[in-house]
């Protein structure tokens, strides 16, 4: 991180992008081609390589007040001036207000993070990697494909409750929600609940799948 990491509040080019949600420590890979983020991200490379994500709310259209710093880390120029590039989430923010809208989004913002814990988030933390390892087994025997999780895994509770997050990408409402909380337990035990009920609708599956290939068989 940056010295600027350190500023309580600080302008910063914002990127509204619809249905998608970062996370700090996730990757976001990018196609720049429209004139007015090309020109953003000429000016944000002159810089801090440094611009804010907001969701853009799919049914109602409107920009989500939470986001996530993102950093490029790589880019690629084409000659029609379009860039490729990959983008590493840092820290969160909240827009204070909007400095202007043309040609691109600038906000004033104030980075938030998650309070102290006041319990041990290892309890909740390991049935979260419980409740993931039951997903991810039920999937692959479901699909019949072979699915496993990552060997990097993050181990610490705050990096994991950001990695869980990312990766419920259909539910881009619910990610945003997990956003906005500044509560590293109460996040994980949210995430608890999606992934129970993700669990159980795969089991229910899974059972009716037997079921059916046993009856076929029969």
């Amino acid at each position: 991180m940056s010295s600027s990491s350190n500023i309580a509040v600080r302008e910063l080019p914002l990127f509204p992008i619809k249905e998608l949600v970062l996370f700090p420590s996730r990757p976001l890979p990018l196609h720049i081609f429209e004139f007015r983020y090309r020109m953003m991200m000429n000016t944000i490379l002159q810089s801090d390589r440094r611009f804010g994500v907001l969701m853009v709310d799919p049914v109602k259209g409107s920009i989500a007040n939470v986001g996530c710093c993102a950093e490029i880390v790589h880019y690629q120029r084409y000659p029609d001036d379009r860039m490729k590039m990959v983008t590493l989430g840092q820290q969160r923010f909240r827009v204070l207000e909007y400095i202007r809208e043309k040609p691109y989004y600038v906000g004033l913002v104030e980075w938030i993070e998650d309070e102290p814990p006041s319990q041990d988030l290892r309890t909740v933390a390991t049935e979260v990697e419980q409740l993931l390892q039951d997903v991810v087994r039920l999937s692959a025997k479901l699909t019949e494909q072979p699915i496993e999780l990552p060997d990097d895994l993050p181990e610490l509770p705050l990096e994991l409750s950001y990695w869980v997050a990312y990766n419920l990408r259909s539910v881009p409402l619910e990610q945003q929600a997990l956003l906005e909380i500044q509560d590293t337990a109460a996040r994980l035990e949210r995430e608890a609940e999606i992934l129970t009920s993700t669990r159980n609708h795969l089991a229910a599956r899974t059972v009716l799948k037997d079921t059916l290939n046993q009856n076929y068989r029969g």
